[in-house]
């Protein structure tokens, strides 16, 4: 097997297509979930974290984009890993990817269904995870179809999701000008931490936002179903990272400045619904209604974009024997890796049942800064000719990574470092199987 050629999938997405999916993977639980986390940590400082969290997701963005830009296929960051360095860093790279995303994924079906069931002022938490799995394995389904379908039907979610951020935006801002800056100050007061050193935690909120931007990467991840990929790919991380970015920071003042840090912690905490908590405080009827309804759409949108590019790093480490090869084969057609697909959502799954969005996010960043951590060092080593960007940004964002993954609770990134131990020992097993196949 190791001299036959595996099947390509098809260059089906142009830029509006790419920058759609960038936006669906990014807009969802980062805004809808993990703002009220991260004010539970930072407090009003929860808006420099946000700003951080850009910063260092930006110069990952660009590096990505040179790097998917160079080498259009399945995988990212597991392929640049295996060209640039070796198979323990390619491998380490796709096995962080798939913990990271799994956990997202999880967050994102549990946020789906916490506002869901806040919407009908429904509390119950075996019923939260009921819906939640529910929803794993329709978008499963879903994407088994094809990038096409997957393609139309987040289109459709992210139009409802930004229309609906946008509302918020513009319904807040009478109630923040009559709050003033009541709840943003003092600026570093940590919320319900009263013990906690302000910039400890602004850091540690900025490790959890980084996530809430890493979604640019699934255009990355998707290099082999985009059409003119050394233009497509780098113009449609840009685009979708500054119409992020612009939207984080303005949502983010306008939640923390109507409602306060700790209403959010709260909110986030107990329901998985912060800006819908913070909606019912607006003057226009129907506000936490029209929230919840983009929060329900946006949390889908992440779940079906976390389980697309999941299942194409699945695919990707199937066709090389990190995965059983059968996750490397893809349908009579070639549009969709089948098993690759039922694997991610099986994975999903098994997560959602923790129930707990914080313990999934958290779990997450760690995860996600190692698999940026890589993607950064690779970027290092990208040859003059086919270098976009300057050397400098790699460097920034490989310390940047590095340092915030370790401002995650410490049982956290301990249990993340046993599990790169745990993956690695594996990919030796699979690696002198494989040697000895060959």
């Amino acid at each position: 097997m190791s001299g036959q050629t595996p099947p390509q999938l098809q260059r089906e997405l142009g830029v509006f297509g790419a920058i759609m999916m960038g936006l669906g993977s990014i807009i969802g639980t980062g805004v809808f979930v993990s703002i009220g986390i991260a004010a539970g940590i930072a407090g009003p400082a929860v808006i420099l974290a946000v700003a951080i969290g850009a910063i260092v997701a930006i110069c990952n963005g660009l590096n990505s984009a040179q790097l998917a830009a160079n080498h259009a296929v399945s995988g990212g960051t597991y392929e640049y890993g295996y060209k640039y360095f070796n198979s323990w860093l390619g491998f380490t790279a796709g096995w962080m990817f798939l913990v990271a995303k799994s956990a997202s994924a999880a967050t994102a079906a549990l946020g789906f269904a916490g506002y869901l069931l806040n919407a009908f002022r429904i509390s119950n938490r075996n019923l939260l995870v009921t819906i939640a799995l529910i929803a794993v394995a329709l978008f499963t389904v879903i994407i088994l179809t094809g990038i096409k379908r997957s393609n139309l039907a987040n289109i459709i979610i992210v139009s409802i999701t930004l229309l609906s951020l946008g509302f918020f935006i513009i319904a807040g801002l009478p109630r923040l000008a009559s709050q003033g800056l009541t709840n943003l100050t003092p600026f570093f007061a940590t919320a319900n931490q009263e013990s906690v050193n302000p910039i400890t935690a602004v850091l540690h909120a900025s490790a959890l936002m980084f996530v809430a931007y890493t979604g640019y990467g699934r255009i990355a991840t998707l290099g082999e179903e985009v059409r003119e990929p050394r233009k497509t790919i780098p113009k449609a991380i840009i685009l979708t990272m500054i119409v992020t970015m612009l939207l984080y920071i303005v949502v983010v003042i306008v939640s923390v400045g109507t409602v306060g840090a700790d209403t959010l912690s709260q909110a986030a905490t107990s329901k998985a619904a912060p800006l819908e908590v913070a909606a019912r405080s607006f003057r226009i009827p129907g506000s936490s209604q029209i929230i919840a309804i983009g929060a329900i759409t946006a949390m889908l949108g992440v779940l079906l974009n976390l389980i697309l590019g999941l299942s194409r790093v699945v695919l990707a480490m199937g066709r090389r024997g990190d995965l059983p090869r059968v996750f490397g084969r893809l349908n009579e057609t070639g549009t969709t890796p089948f098993w690759a697909v039922i694997f991610v959502g099986i994975a999903i799954a098994f997560l959602v049942l923790i129930g707990n969005v914080k313990t999934t996010w958290s779990f997450s960043a760690f995860s996600v800064l190692i698999y940026y951590a890589i993607t950064n060092l690779a970027a290092l080593a990208i040859p003059s000719e086919g270098r976009l960007y300057p050397k400098a940004i790699a460097w920034l964002g490989l310390l940047a990574c590095l340092f915030l993954a370790f401002w995650v609770e410490q049982q956290i990134w301990l249990t993340g470092l046993g599990l790169i131990i745990a993956g690695l020992i594996w990919h030796q097993v699979a690696q002198t199987v494989r040697n000895r196949n060959d």
